[in-house]
């Protein structure tokens, strides 16, 4: 990874761009945000649906930023004879990102894993981070960086000090894998799963795993592909040429063996015995991934692992009168939603007292959404949820087939009201619903006024 710098020269080369305006050396970093544009870093104006980032290129320039880049139609917001930096133009920003993204990756000397599913990628990516961490400094993709602008932002700043990369792949359309693929060219790739999810766009779930599985399609011959164990649905697009890696409780990884937060699993045919900082099924299920992953390109698995999981996808939350919440607002889709209401049944098994779930709208489910919001009410049922409180039109459809103690809104500021009225001593609470819901102002609510 030595010896790699950018320079005005390669950057044209590397894009196509045209050079406006000349600046001395390259650019440390490359943003996309000019609010968080640093000193020395390329500002790439990337156009959106409502403005072109590119007019706020001179922004970015007056606050230091070593250069710019810029669509055509932007360029006139810049005044080129008094630009302090460089200024590239581009007719396609987001392209050329990913160019420099691609660019980039050729120099990279160390493993570069992606890792994607219809639910669970992130958390994957987090203990796959906590894996491989144990054996040096692994960058891992922050937050939701996970698309055809994060993901080669996140690709330009991996550090010279790592020893593997680690990259969230989202997918909303089909094509998309593909092309974060072909920036990040993986040596290994995770579908965690494949489920109903952006029905709405894809049409039905045998598109969905068509997309999942670009991943695995675009894997160089001899790559470590790793896939839950049994799903026919990625049976036509799995290969010969790869190291094919399973896991699931009949997997090549699996696990033998849970006593407390010690587990026992089988990795391609080896026992390894791991202490966990965590209890939730899912989360093992996505270890299984993590350590088959980890296993097929050589490293060596830790026997204590902490994992520090992005935020909005299950923590704890312990409020006055014993009151907890599990926080898992980012988002939802019928399988992540059966995965929470496991959770929160796991842990009122555990502690005692009532379930509560407050479950917003899953949304982009298209013609199925009602089918599988009605599923919704009855999968609550099955994990002895006590209270349920939907938010949202569609999942109010979960009431009909719940059959318990339920009451239905239209917003989370309603939710977080009627929660609040109806919350007891040592109940334990889910918040799940898509991000578009914004359940995060019932967490919000809940700890302003001390639950």
């Amino acid at each position: 990874m030595s010896g790699f710098s950018w320079t005005e020269d390669r950057l044209v080369a590397v894009t196509g761009a045209s050079l406006e305006a000349s600046a001395q050396g390259g650019p440390a970093g490359f943003c996309s945000d000019s609010r968080a544009t640093r000193p020395g870093d390329l500002f790439i104006g990337i156009p959106g649906a409502r403005v072109d980032g590119g007019t706020l290129a001179g922004d970015a320039l007056r606050e230091s930023a070593w250069g710019v880049l810029v669509t055509p139609e932007a360029l006139g917001a810049i005044d080129v004879r008094e630009a302090s930096g460089c200024v590239l133009v581009h007719p396609d920003p987001v392209a050329a990102l990913g160019l420099l993204a691609a660019e980039r990756r050729r120099f990279l000397e160390v493993p570069v894993i992606g890792v994607t599913g219809s639910t669970g990628k992130t958390s994957t990516k987090d203990v796959l981070g906590a894996v491989l961490g144990s054996q040096g400094e692994v960058f891992v993709s922050s937050g939701n960086r996970n698309t055809e602008v994060g993901l080669p932002l996140e690709l330009l700043a991996v550090p010279e000090t790592a020893t593997a990369v680690v990259l969230e792949m989202a997918m909303r359309a089909e094509g998309e894998i593909t092309e974060l693929a072909r920036i990040a060219s993986p040596d290994a790739g995770i579908i965690v799963n494949v489920g109903p999810v952006h029905l709405e766009t894809l049409g039905s779930i045998e598109r969905v795993a068509a997309a999942k599985a670009e991943l695995l399609v675009a894997l160089r011959p001899g790559s470590v592909a790793v896939t839950p164990e049994g799903d026919s649905l990625l049976q036509p697009y799995m290969r010969d040429d790869l190291v094919n890696i399973t896991f699931g409780p009949a997997g090549d990884s699996r696990l033998e063996a849970v006593d407390g937060r010690t587990l026992t699993m089988s990795v391609i045919g080896k026992p390894h015995v791991m202490e966990v900082d965590f209890d939730q099924p899912h989360n093992r299920l996505n270890l299984l991934a993590a350590v088959a992953v980890a296993t097929g390109l050589g490293f060596d698995l830790p026997t204590s692992l902490r994992v520090g999981f992005s935020g909005l996808r299950g923590q704890r939350k312990v409020l006055p009168d014993g009151v907890i919440v599990i926080d898992d607002c980012y988002n939802a889709n019928p399988m992540s939603m059966s995965a929470a209401l496991a959770d929160l049944a796991g842990e009122q098994d555990r502690r005692g007292g009532r379930s509560v779930a407050v479950l917003g709208d899953m949304l982009e489910l298209g013609s199925d959404s009602s089918r599988l919001h009605r599923q919704l009410g009855s999968a609550a049922a099955d994990s002895g949820v006590g209270l349920l409180i939907t938010v949202g039109a569609q999942a109010a459809e979960a009431v009909e087939d719940f059959g318990g103690i339920s009451v239905a809104v239209d917003t989370a500021d309603q939710a977080a009201t009627e929660l609040k009225a109806r919350l007891a001593p040592g109940d334990t609470v889910l918040v799940k619903g898509s991000r578009g819901v914004g359940l995060e102002v019932v967490l919000q609510s809940l700890e302003a006024h001390g639950g």
